[in-house]
């Protein structure tokens, strides 16, 4: 006879089953059991067992499981029509040992309840304008989220406490189906377009949904057989009276007047900027005069008695646009020594006085003669000679002169370098 004995080795609890299913309704309250897990310790010594869910497969803790006694209750409330099946690992380890530990799959089914209410879809419906009384011009059918086993059964109706519709009437088939029907023939488009027809639908759950569609009907031209000709908007200017020409000849008078908008701003932008654009221009210093002279024999235009009879220039007259700090006393000549001088000495001799004058200011000051003496073998000494001969002056020192002179300095600047080329 030969006895073995077998030693006992700890293992890890085992489940009454490899896999269990369960099953809750939608929307129930937070709390509400959904079943119960068993383990034992198969050793035998039977330690307790400690439950818990894997957390690392759930998304978002949806389940609890009491660790004590396996019982798993919800989190939350569900919703079937958003997840009807859920899928958690339970795991199961001895209290004294909690390394040894075991898991199984629970599968949580969640049942429906009719808290959707059915609809009509998004429906293309149409109605030819030669349609007939009595004709069926379209099968409505209904969309539910519930289970087939709530509510599946329709019923479709008109709204209540309305008054009939002249157009359309509504036929329920009793195969959760309904038709549109015309209530009159001819349809014109020009008269109106579209109709609105609302629709009642309700489902044979417990307790019953409703819920009420507003169809859009349009009206369209079709061929005798029933096929949609058109029911785009030229079919309207068709009926109007409007050809096929006149349509294009409306088409072009869009275009040219369009063409000639576009030329018009073409032609304001390529426009040239003036010099001188008005008197509000920053450049307060150029001041535009559009007097022109009347030459050399324009005499009455200035007073020149004061040049040619030097005698009535015989006081000095200061400028009046600034007055001096110190003022000096008149200078005044004999008679008889005016007389006898001519005008080139009288105005050397007033230049002389002035160059000692120190009331004079040394501010610049445009004086007018008319005087006109004999021609001089030097030649002319006006810059407005020197644009066609080559001169050695440089203008770029107006660059510096501020934004007063830029125009100025644009101008000199474009004819050195065009002297330059």
């Amino acid at each position: 006879m030969l006895k073995v004995i077998v030693g006992d080795v700890d293992e890890a609890p085992l489940f009454t089953k490899p896999f269990y299913e369960m099953d809750v309704y939608e929307n129930s309250d937070i709390g509400t059991i959904v079943g119960m897990v068993t383990a034992y310790d198969p050793d035998s010594t039977s330690s307790s067992v400690r439950y818990s869910i894997d957390n690392n497969l759930q998304e978002e803790r949806i389940f609890e499981i009491d660790k004590n006694n396996g019982v798993i209750r919800t989190t939350k409330q569900l919703d079937r029509e958003e997840m009807p099946w859920y899928n958690i690992t339970v795991t199961a380890s001895e209290t004294e040992n909690p390394t040894l530990m075991s898991y199984v799959s629970v599968g949580i089914k969640v049942l429906d309840v009719n808290d959707n209410a059915p609809y009509i879809g998004n429906e293309d419906i149409i109605v030819c304008e030669n349609a007939r009384a009595g004709q069926v011009i379209y099968t409505l059918t209904a969309i539910d989220k519930d289970d087939s086993a709530n509510g599946q059964n329709f019923y479709f109706s008109l709204e209540e406490g309305h008054a009939p519709n002249p157009n359309f009437t509504l036929r329920n088939n009793e195969d959760n189906t309904a038709s549109i029907v015309a209530r009159r023939r001819r349809f014109s488009r020009t008269s109106q377009d579209i109709y609105y027809f609302p629709v009642v639908v309700a489902d044979g759950g417990s307790p019953s949904l409703s819920s009420t569609s507003t169809l859009t009907i349009r009206v369209c031209a079709c061929e005798r057989d029933g096929r949609v000709r058109t029911c785009h908007a030229e079919a309207f200017l068709s009926s109007a009276g409007l050809s096929t020409g006149a349509l294009i000849a409306i088409l072009l008078c869009v275009v040219i007047l369009l063409a000639i908008v576009v030329l018009f701003i073409t032609l304001r932008r390529g426009k040239k900027e003036p010099l001188i654009i008005s008197e509000e221009d920053v450049r307060e210093n150029v001041v535009t005069y559009d007097d022109e002279g009347g030459g050399e024999e324009d005499t009455e235009a200035f007073d020149i008695s004061a040049l040619r009879n030097p005698s009535a220039a015989e006081d000095l007259k200061y400028r009046r646009d600034v007055r001096p700090e110190v003022m000096c006393t008149p200078r005044h000549q004999d008679q008889s020594d005016i007389e006898t001088i001519n005008v080139q000495e009288f105005l050397n001799q007033k230049l002389a006085e002035a160059d000692r004058d120190p009331s004079v200011p040394p501010y610049d000051s445009l004086q007018t003669y008319a005087y006109e003496g004999q021609r001089s073998e030097e030649g002319s000494i006006s810059s407005l000679d020197s644009l066609g001969t080559p001169s050695d002056q440089d203008y770029t020192y107006l660059d510096d002169w501020g934004p007063e002179f830029k125009k100025l300095a644009e101008l000199y600047g474009e004819k050195e370098s065009e002297r330059t080329t």
